[in-house]
């Protein structure tokens, strides 16, 4: 097993410190909700994924309907 020198060990902890440092420091992303406008468009999962769920809400509108008849 080859040793690591004292002054090898500490270059690379200042070089990890000096890249967590950085991450730390950078100014903070805005969010933007105009952002995720169309990032699903021609997405065929998504697709399903609207079409489960109109399909829930009309099942549920027809429960409402048959419980309030």
């Amino acid at each position: 097993m080859s040793e690591t020198t004292l002054e090898n060990r500490v270059a690379r902890l200042e070089k990890q410190v000096a890249e967590l440092m950085q991450q730390v420091l950078k100014p903070p992303v805005e969010k933007n909700w105009r952002g995720t406008i169309g990032m699903f468009a021609d997405d065929p999962v998504m697709r399903e994924i609207q079409e489960e769920g109109r399909k829930i809400r009309e099942a549920d509108r027809e429960q409402a309907k048959r419980d309030h008849s």
